[in-house]
């Protein structure tokens, strides 16, 4: 089925959300968020990925990126991720998380992490980058997880609190 979202080739940034299958909650652990900010961070240092927002939840992570082929470049982090995650998640025994990545994997892997696509959304204007940033960064308030969103620790809102020592700082927009 082909999809409506779509990457052009450009250096536009884009909104992009990717989804653990089924929704599992792969990132309830801090040793799995840090293969995704380390991932990001290795996408910014050797690619020239431009990051400008991202926010990391149990089930999903939403980020606002830039990069010439950022398709291929989302393509390699969801893989490389998705191998060191498993690497996590097998030496933590978590039968019961990895019995559900088997379960859900198709084609020839062993099991399956990532749902297919990025959902790519073109920011177009300043307007629609301050509303994807306000969206993504309110995703752990609308959970109920903190009353702020600069409260949550694995957003790029963490970097605005005073004192704070961000995981991962964000490129200027513009």
């Amino acid at each position: 089925m082909q999809s409506r979202y779509r990457f052009a080739e450009s250096n536009a940034a884009y909104f992009v959300t990717c989804t653990t299958v089924e929704w599992l909650p792969v990132f309830s652990r801090q040793a799995t968020c840090y293969v995704l900010v380390k991932s990001l961070l290795y996408c910014r240092e050797q690619k020239n990925m431009r990051i400008y927002a991202w926010v990391i939840m149990d089930n999903h992570f939403h980020a606002i990126l830039s990069a010439t082929g950022l398709s291929a470049i989302m393509q390699q982090l969801k893989s490389f991720t998705a191998k060191q995650i498993i690497g996590h998640l097998q030496s933590d025994s978590r039968d019961w998380l990895l019995n559900q990545l088997r379960f859900y994997a198709k084609g020839s892997v062993e099991h399956q992490l990532w749902k297919e696509g990025s959902h790519p959304q073109a920011i177009l204007d300043d307007e629609m980058m301050l509303q994807k940033m306000e969206y993504l960064h309110n995703n752990p308030v609308r959970r109920g997880w903190v009353a702020s969103p600069e409260h949550w620790r694995y957003s790029s809102a963490h970097e605005w609190l005073p004192g704070a020592t961000p995981l991962l700082r964000c490129d200027q927009w513009r």
